[in-house]
């Protein structure tokens, strides 16, 4: 701010920035209000490009209905392609279906299948909503978005920066090349552990899926313990 010869354009951008970090700050807010008893839930992620009637969309149905009807809340990104698909599937069942939206030049609009809506303008508010709310994590085939997602519940998992949670890809064929490259590269080269590679797990059939997530919580339950609660704090 020194270099800004102008007061008045100096106190301009620092009310600016104080605003946005209001913003930031509101759009936490309601999530914490609209999220906090939504439980147990599962974040499902996917491309936006994948339309109605691909496989991939229509075992996305099928998986978030079966978890819907199971009990879980499905979170979605509340876009179109692989995100509509978990929404409908949710929407379809007995439990609530979550879109959490983000304003993007392209490719994002609101599906209509959203029980609980939210609007974000901050990707690292909506990370934290996605992460901090589910009890599982299903990776259908996407691109960067979604890679960026799985790799970040990885990364607090391994770190224990967050909690244990399934974290499940879907579509053997599509991810066989990735997990390759996992174990060759990263675990070849010491660059993570041997036993990082056991915190995915690749599943086609969605009725196995939900047998997975029930049988990863069933000496534990699902409502996340103490010390859990306590390093989500720092999510």
């Amino acid at each position: 701010m020194r270099a800004i010869e102008s007061p008045e354009r100096s106190t301009s951008l620092k009310a600016r920035e104080s605003w946005h970090i209001f913003g930031i700050i509101s759009e936490f807010v309601e999530a914490t209000e609209r999220l906090s008893d939504v439980r147990p839930a599962v974040s499902i992620f996917g491309s936006a490009r994948v339309r109605p009637g691909h496989r991939w969309y229509e075992t996305t149905v099928d998986v978030a209905r079966r978890l819907s009807d199971a009990g879980f809340a499905i979170i979605s990104g509340g876009g179109p392609g692989i995100m509509e698909a978990a929404n409908l599937g949710g929407h379809s069942g007995k439990s609530a279906s979550i879109g959490l939206n983000i304003q993007l030049p392209m490719e994002q609009t609101g599906n209509e299948y959203q029980d609980i809506s939210l609007n974000f303008r901050h990707f690292f508010a909506r990370k934290v909503a996605f992460a901090k709310y589910a009890t599982a994590f299903i990776a259908a085939p996407g691109g960067f978005g979604t890679l960026d997602e799985l790799f970040e519940v990885l990364t607090m998992v391994q770190t224990r920066m967050g909690r244990r949670i399934p974290v499940i890809l879907m579509d053997a064929a599509f991810w066989g090349g990735l997990l390759d490259w996992i174990r060759s590269q990263l675990v070849g080269n010491g660059l993570i552990s041997p036993g990082d590679i056991d915190l995915i797990q690749v599943i086609d059939d969605p009725a196995t899926v939900v047998e997975a997530i029930f049988d990863f919580y069933q000496t534990r339950g699902f409502v996340p313990t103490a010390d859990e609660r306590e390093r989500m704090l720092y999510l």
